[in-house]
């Protein structure tokens, strides 16, 4: 079956870049999806990727967000050569080949960053109301970060999490709590960010120049201060690339406080996903809101 697969993954790509596949080498990472490399006979080398059994849109999903990045042509993000949710799924990226950083590659970052979150975003969500993530959270525009963050991330994961049996009684409690409690502890209104959306420091590739390309978006309009949460939520970011984010889209006053606010979702679904140190580790971010 595998080889069924791999195989039906061939005659995709060639389909869609017209040219033969000379080689191909399965990589690693990558918690759903099967990822390859291709060489193909025009010298190119493209990276590709297919799931067992997606749910709807998956591809699709991914591949709107990228292009949605990469519309204001601020911020490095690898360009799509096809995209499937048919048979078989798939997702086909150009290939970039991942080096070292330099001394500018945080900064550079930092400032690529800022002005992505400025280009904006419609409203609160997606337009097309497609699902995110490994739990479909819900997507539908909302007018303002309260509405959202509440209905669409505290509210659904509190829920998860007490169908699952992943947190106890207390901590799904005050989750909920935190969630009518939006308007006290999320700081000044801001228009709604362009967001990556999963910006932990597994999504952000360094290639051979030293420039950072983001990858694996669950891309939304959103509260700016969410990514930059992610990113302190598992380390990877250099002091560097958050300076210069703040030089270039100054951010409101105690910004540094609300970090465990935005990491309450990632935290939650990691605790559904995985349980262990992440039912401790979203019971101390609560506690911080207290």
């Amino acid at each position: 079956m595998a080889r069924d697969r791999v195989a039906a993954l061939i005659d995709w790509v060639q389909g869609e870049l017209g040219t033969a596949v000379t080689s191909h080498a399965r990589l690693g990472g990558g918690d759903v999806a099967e990822s390859y490399r291709f060489e193909l006979a025009d010298g190119r080398r493209v990276f590709a990727k297919t799931h067992r059994n997606p749910p709807p849109g998956f591809f699709t999903t991914e591949a709107w967000g990228l292009a949605w990045l990469l519309e204001p042509g601020v911020i490095d993000v690898p360009r799509v050569l096809g995209v499937s949710d048919g048979d078989p799924p798939a997702l086909l990226l150009e290939w970039i080949e991942e080096g070292r950083p330099v001394a500018a590659t945080e900064a550079d970052l930092g400032r690529a960053l800022a002005d992505l979150h400025r280009a904006g975003a419609p409203s609160f969500g997606r337009e097309d109301r497609r699902t995110t993530g490994s739990r479909a959270l819900p997507n539908d525009p909302c007018g303002s970060w309260v509405e959202f963050f509440a209905t669409r991330r505290l509210l659904p994961l509190a829920r998860l999490a007490r169908d699952s049996g992943a947190l106890p009684d207390d901590t799904i409690a005050d989750l909920e709590a935190v969630a009518g409690r939006l308007d006290e502890l999320g700081g000044p209104v801001e228009a709604p960010a362009r967001l990556h959306g999963d910006l932990w420091a597994g999504n952000r590739l360094v290639d051979r120049a030293g420039r950072s390309w983001l990858i694996d978006p669950a891309a939304h309009g959103g509260h700016r201060e969410f990514d930059l949460a992610m990113m302190r939520l598992f380390g990877g970011y250099g002091r560097e690339c958050f300076a210069a984010y703040a030089e270039e889209f100054p951010l409101a006053d105690d910004w540094e406080r609300r970090v465990p606010l935005h990491q309450l979702a990632p935290l939650t679904v990691h605790a559904i996903k995985f349980g262990g140190s992440y039912v401790g580790a979203t019971r101390r971010a609560l506690d911080e809101l207290r």
